[in-house]
């Protein structure tokens, strides 16, 4: 078996469901058709579509076929500290940002916040909160907590836009590093009015609290995501020892 060549195979086929050629609920072509159209055999085909089922873009069905699962709404990295619009200039599939709420309020009305951050009870922060909406329906719930001080001037426009943006260029400051931790959760009376009723009703959980490059935390963020659309993809390697 060659290896080069069922990676070739893996690389176009996962590249077409990615770009929409094939839908979800779709059925990839035959093994037949699939090893005419490759030139390759039968077993180099079967490689090709079993990696193809380990990460995530088909489901082999007996009798019907190699079914499309992958979803396009749900291909966001919690691995690495990125900002939602730089995440969007990777996809074809793009979301839209709305504003649901941005106010002051005194750190002691969030106490996980608070102490994430290192604030006396009545420190200023931002409370906003934003739904990413994918063909107008939310997909996932960002609710951030900013140090108030550190950026006074944050409007809705701006945060339907790119914080880490503002923060960056317009501020001055350096964004260095996040510590992340994922847990799921029944949903609140908020995410049912935002993600509408779905079932299961509950929500996975990015809890992030990011710091500058002096080590001075700043953000809190909890981004929620449906359940049934949430994948958290990581490479990792064995070390032996060796």
């Amino acid at each position: 078996m060659n290896l080069n060549k069922y990676n070739q195979i893996y690389q176009s086929l996962s590249s077409d469901i990615v770009e929409g050629k094939y839908e979800t609920g779709e059925i990839l072509p035959s093994e037949h058709k699939l090893l005419k159209s490759f030139g390759v055999s039968r077993e180099t085909v079967r490689k090709a579509l079993n990696l193809l089922q380990e990460n995530g873009y088909i489901q082999k069905m007996k009798g019907k076929g190699s079914v499309i699962i992958y979803n396009p709404s749900m291909n966001l990295t919690v691995s690495h500290l990125i900002s939602f619009k730089e995440v969007q200039e990777q996809q074809e599939k793009i979301y839209t940002t709305k504003v649901y709420s941005l106010e002051k309020i005194p750190a002691e009305e969030c106490p996980n916040v608070q102490v994430s951050l290192n604030l006396s009870d009545q420190t200023p922060i931002w409370q906003l909160i934003r739904q990413r909406l994918y063909e107008d329906k939310t997909h996932i719930i960002d609710t951030d907590y900013f140090m108030y001080d550190m950026m006074p001037g944050l409007t809705e426009e701006i945060a339907a836009g790119s914080i880490y943006e503002y923060i960056e260029e317009r501020l001055g400051h350096k964004i260095s590093y996040s510590q992340k931790e994922i847990t799921f959760s029944p949903m609140t009376e908020l995410d049912i009015e935002l993600f509408g009723p779905v079932q299961p009703p509950y929500t996975a959980n990015v809890k992030s609290v990011v710091h500058l490059s002096d080590a001075t935390p700043f953000q809190y963020n909890v981004s929620k995501h449906l359940t049934n659309e949430f994948k958290f993809v990581d490479f990792s390697r064995r070390f032996t020892g060796e």
